[in-house]
């Protein structure tokens, strides 16, 4: 019998094929490149076999293993701790994952991943078909390969792929994607060559054409072959290839005979965003749908910034594209298969598009994800929500993320959970903030909801516009175990500057409280002043921020600095930095500037835009109760991960 979901996306839930093979869905898991998880030596470690066991039971049709490089030198290495495949001896780890992958009934693809312009981590250089200097410093110095190397790479990559068979896959996946080697030579950024491999698009296209044929001939009919192509480089500014050039690309890909194409978007020097939260969902379907109009008769794969199963159900129905191909939504919640199986939407935990994994994955750290705390510490039992010991009575102060998650894996390890907040509605800044955001407040905005469905199901009481004090505390009479201060942080003014008394903040502002004049200049250069910088730009305002350190943005994620940025300039936001205050007037204020002079700039508003962590509960709880502890902004103000994160890692312990 049909669960509801399975009756609500028929077409998510419909058997369909990969070359000869039938699968159980129409999702595919994305490899998610690599998760830097594994040695340097290329080896499995134990901390990757656990997350495949989680990746395994996610209940896709399709799933994919990260990329393994293929070659012995390392030119196709991207990442430090990437899997490797060039040899034998790499077997038994590649032979484990796909027996996980088999035993729950999914088609077991092992992605190969040559890095090209972006490999060679370890030897100092990179391979690409052509001399083009990069244009970001930590890649390293290219070198264009000969054609004896075009031959022995596509050598490589039929080795790799017959290993991978023997080890147990069902089929391999190359990847163009991300501007790695088959992207290099395929577009016209990266590949001037005179030769055959070079010049007219179908010349371009020959590299991955013969990669192709040879491939398939390795590795037989009975194994698809599968590739990810861009449906749009993103690299314009540096004379990369049109989206009518990409699409060609997968044509030529088509009559090659591969079995499958997964269309993506982007290069890692692409300077625009391509799944993060300013792009809105969906965004990107259009390239899906032309793809699959030119190329009818080969399964197309999509899924960029498309995290909506309503949606994805509907572009099936519609010819749009074959498979809901997924990866940072499960790493936000790994069943989230299963929840739209049993028609549990509400249940999922959210990705919001904070490319957080990025971020750390780009900087060779492995990856994790701002509300999956669990993510990547699967094998350490003190990650897992395990019955408590002893049952706790337990006070949570702060209704803002870091609250919520402790409440939320405290309630199920079967504490008694009461949680308290000080204003009229949960979220804490996060849903301050989730109002002037400029990117999809949609993505901050499910993540609240979430916990506050969560708290509800768990039957958690929430005591709203409740101020702990305490005196309160005290009046209790010991009824609580445990008080966990998660009050976060509140922007304020410097005292000690003269006129700070007209100061105003951003939560005032953001929450309407408050007014703002013409001018507005705002005191701090954080993730926090950024938002309500740009927020007031955007409804017609004159900002201008002061910061003291070297630069703005200084707490960004690096994978979003770069998105304020050019917020910054198209909303012509002035900035000073290795500036500070000296004195605030009524309708001005005096800075000193990085040269050491004084400036007067017109201000009918002063926003206070740094952080203070709200700790003074934290003192006077200690002789009131048995533990105190102090979690998220309430210890340092930081990011959102840092928060849900410490929320969670205290839940499973307390």
């Amino acid at each position: 019998m049909k669960q509801q979901g399975e009756e609500r996306f028929p077409y998510l839930f419909q058997k369909g094929s990969v070359g000869r093979l039938e699968t159980l869905n129409r999702v595919k898991y994305a490899a998610c490149c690599v998760s830097n998880y594994n040695n340097r030596d290329g080896s499995v470690t134990e901390r990757e076999l656990a997350r495949i066991k989680v990746i395994a039971n996610t209940g896709c049709g399709i799933i994919t293993n990260q990329g393994a490089y293929p070659d012995p030198r390392g030119e196709g290495k991207c990442y430090y701790t990437q899997l490797a495949i060039y040899d034998d001896r790499f077997m038994p780890q590649f032979e484990k994952i796909a027996d996980m992958i088999r035993q729950n009934g999914a088609i077991g693809i092992q992605q190969l991943l040559h890095a090209g312009r972006y490999g060679g981590v370890d030897i100092g250089y990179c391979v690409q078909p052509s001399d083009v200097p990069q244009t970001l410093p930590h890649f390293r110095p290219p070198r264009a390969v000969t054609k004896e190397d075009i031959k022995r790479i596509i050598g490589e990559h039929v080795d790799a792929a017959k290993r991978a068979i023997r080890c147990g896959f069902h089929g391999v996946e190359i990847t163009s994607f991300m501007g790695y080697l088959l992207a290099n030579f395929c577009s016209k950024f990266t590949n001037r060559r005179t030769d055959e491999y070079g010049g007219s698009s179908r010349n371009r296209a020959r590299f991955m054409t013969e990669m192709i044929t040879a491939v398939k001939e390795g590795i037989g009919d009975d194994h698809p072959l599968l590739v990810r192509l861009p449906g749009n480089e993103r690299m314009d500014r540096y004379g990369g290839n049109t989206e009518e050039e990409c699409l060609e690309m997968m044509v030529f890909a088509a009559e090659a005979g591969v079995d499958m194409i997964s269309v993506t978007v982007g290069w890692q020097e692409s300077p625009d965003t391509i799944f993060a939260r300013d792009v809105p969902p969906g965004h990107w379907n259009y390239l899906a749908a032309r793809a699959k109009k030119l190329i009818p008769n080969v399964p197309i794969a999509f899924g960029v910034r498309l995290p909506d199963p309503v949606v994805a159900n509907k572009c099936i129905a519609e010819g749009q594209f074959d498979f809901w191909e997924v990866c940072r939504p499960m790493l936000a919640d790994p069943e989230m298969i299963h929840k739209i199986r049993e028609n549990r939407l509400d249940d999922i935990r959210p990705c919001i598009g904070c490319v957080l994994c990025l971020a750390r994955l780009f900087r060779d750290i492995p990856y994790v994800c701002t509300v999956n705390a669990q993510l990547g510490h699967e094998v350490e039992p003190e990650y897992h929500v395990r019955p408590a010991a002893r049952r706790k009575k337990i006070m949570v102060i702060g209704g803002g993320p870091a609250g919520m998650e402790y409440a939320v894996t405290a309630k199920q390890r079967g504490h008694d959970v009461e949680l308290f907040e000080a204003g009229d509605r949960l979220g804490g800044q996060l849903a301050i903030h989730a109002d002037g955001d400029l990117a999809s407040k949609e993505d901050l905005m499910r993540l609240t909801a979430y916990y506050e469905r969560r708290l509800r199901q768990l039957e958690i009481p929430v005591h709203l516009e409740t101020r702990v004090t305490a005196d309160m505390v005290n009046g209790f009479k010991h009824a609580f175990d445990v008080a966990v201060v998660a009050t976060g942080a509140k922007t304020a003014a410097d005292k000690s500057i003269p006129g700070s008394e007209r100061v105003v903040t951003v939560e005032d502002v953001l929450s309407g409280s408050v007014e703002c004049g013409q001018k507005v200049v705002v005191l701090g250069g954080g993730q926090v002043s950024l938002c309500v910088a740009e927020y007031l730009a955007s409804k017609g305002r004159d900002v201008s921020m002061i910061e003291e350190r070297v630069r703005i943005g200084y707490d960004a994620s690096p994978t979003w600095k770069w998105r304020h940025t050019s917020w910054i300039e198209e909303l012509n936001i002035q900035t000073y930095t290795r500036a500070r205050v000296k004195a605030i007037g009524e309708a001005h204020i005096t800075i000193i500037d990085k040269k050491g002079n004084e400036v007067v700039l017109p201000a009918d508003t002063v926003v206070a835009g740094n952080r203070k962590s709200q700790q003074s509960l934290v003192e006077e709880l200690e002789f009131l109760v048995d533990e105190v502890h102090v979690i998220g902004d309430a210890v340092l103000p930081r990011s959102l991960h840092n928060a849900i994160h410490e929320g969670y890692r205290l839940g499973t312990r307390v």
